[in-house]
């Protein structure tokens, strides 16, 4: 197996503003893996705020290329011998999960087309259990924020980005012009224990459906105090990362977001939801700003989980590849091999 990759910078069709800052790109790294012809594709999302660049991507990943070659010398791709070359490019070095994760969606994609068949099929996900997902606004002005909600008529779910000091104006202004159902993400972004208790009693009756990291991402004293009383689920973003984590949250949340960037992949990911649920959490899988790549993986995730927020490719203007197929909000799987992919600008 041979394993190639290119850095892409994606445009975002708006800046995308949050409780920490603003940015109008993000770093993206496109895997190839190549076999006997056939070709397994993957992708590395990279925000700045979890430390991964083109840099340390194309760093890791031409190490990450010799130990494939190496590996593939002495296994054949399948189901019992994607975990144990998993592990192996896991252990090269810590950290760079989205760089390991662009591995494992090739892995997975180019382990579908040797069999011929969509991925879909051969991890045994239902599409009928998949959740509507959610689409993302950001912070903005009033005028934008009427904007985006045009633009986001196929969807049936919004998502917005709260934490600085004029939420209640956001959600208000959503609600003059929409009666979908929001989940909120603070962003790390509340402070106070009293406040945040209080404005997500007032969210919950503007038909807020879940509120995602409040407050830092290593106060769980706060988020457990919120959890407690709480009268809807808040979900861990950047508290929780991987598998391990899992252990560290205690009753800090009702539930955790599954990022294949930040856990490493499908691989993981599917460990994550097993565990995650054997310890009575709701289950919700997001991402970053993607390509169709990164976000047809994790919507193998999506049927899972209670909630799904796997919009990122609609948020771009330079996406390499055709977009998935929406309806009624809920993200389709197609017949292709693997993920099956289509539209590649090389």
């Amino acid at each position: 197996m041979h394993l190639i990759f290119r850095p892409l910078l994606l445009e975002l069709r708006y800046p995308f503003r949050l409780a920490t800052g603003s940015r109008t790109h993000t770093n993206v790294m496109l895997t190839e893996i190549h076999w006997r012809g056939l070709v397994g594709y993957g992708e590395a999302a990279m925000p700045p705020y979890y430390g991964e660049n083109h840099e340390t991507a194309a760093l890791f990943l031409e190490r990450a290329a010799v130990a494939l070659s190496q590996l593939s010398e002495s296994f054949e791709l399948s189901e019992s011998s994607i975990p144990i070359i998993l592990s192996e490019i896991d252990a090269l070095a810590p950290g760079n999960h989205a760089a390991k994760a662009s591995v494992d969606i090739a892995l997975h994609d180019l382990w579908g087309k040797i069999a011929g068949r969509p991925l879909w099929q051969m991890l045994g996900v239902e599409p009928d259990n998949m959740p509507a997902t959610s689409f993302n606004l950001g912070m903005d002005t009033p005028e934008v924020l009427r904007q985006k909600l045009l633009e986001a008529a196929d969807f049936q779910i919004i998502k917005i980005k709260l934490g600085a000091d004029n939420d209640r104006e956001i959600i208000q202004t959503i609600r003059e012009i929409s009666d979908k159902p929001i989940y909120a993400d603070a962003n790390q972004g509340w402070k106070n224990r009293e406040a945040a208790l209080d404005l997500v009693h007032w969210l919950a009756e503007q038909n807020v459906q879940l509120v995602e990291q409040p407050f830092p991402k290593n106060d769980l004293d706060s988020a457990a105090w919120l959890s407690a009383r709480s009268p809807l689920p808040i979900i861990a973003d950047e508290s929780f990362q991987r598998l391990s984590d899992l252990a560290h949250l205690g009753n800090s949340f009702h539930g955790v977001n599954i990022k294949l960037m930040k856990c490493t992949g499908l691989a993981e990911g599917f460990q994550i939801a097993k565990a995650a649920r054997a310890k009575g959490l709701k289950l919700m899988v997001g991402c970053m700003t993607e390509t169709s790549c990164g976000i047809s993986a994790a919507a193998l995730i999506a049927p899972l989980c209670d909630y799904a927020d796997i919009d990122g490719c609609w948020l771009i203007r330079n996406n390499p590849f055709a977009l998935p197929t929406l309806e009624a909000g809920k993200i389709c799987f197609g017949e292709g091999d693997g993920l099956g992919l289509s539209g590649l600008v090389v």
